[in-house]
């Protein structure tokens, strides 16, 4: 799994649902081995990988709503990851702010 990249091109809140609905789809069925493995890049787990993405998107939704950022919180259960993902994501599109965040090809 690759590290998300942030790009400084601007990403249309069509563009980031859709991206977002396909990065779900294809975690959304693993099981926590999945979960703890090691992404392809780098010495962090795709859990971890993923919750910061989660915190990333979350820290954009509270920017845009001119809220203080928190922190999301790290749950035990890995499975919650897309949910919170989902949750952050509708959170950022409802504040209607134009988004700089994740772009490429999904977690492997």
């Amino acid at each position: 799994m690759g590290v998300p990249a942030v790009d400084s091109a601007a990403m249309s809140a069509a563009e980031l649902d859709q991206a977002v609905r396909l990065l779900v789809r294809q975690v959304g069925h693993w099981e926590q081995p999945r979960w703890a493995a090691v992404a392809t890049t780098g010495n962090v787990s795709r859990a971890d990988l993923v919750h910061r993405l989660v915190q990333e998107i979350a820290n954009l939704a509270a920017d845009a709503e001119g809220e203080p950022r928190r922190v999301v919180p790290r749950l035990d259960n890995d499975l919650a990851l897309p949910d919170q993902l989902r949750v952050v994501t509708a959170d950022l599109l409802a504040a209607g702010a134009a988004t700089r965040c994740w772009r490429g090809p999904p977690p492997r």
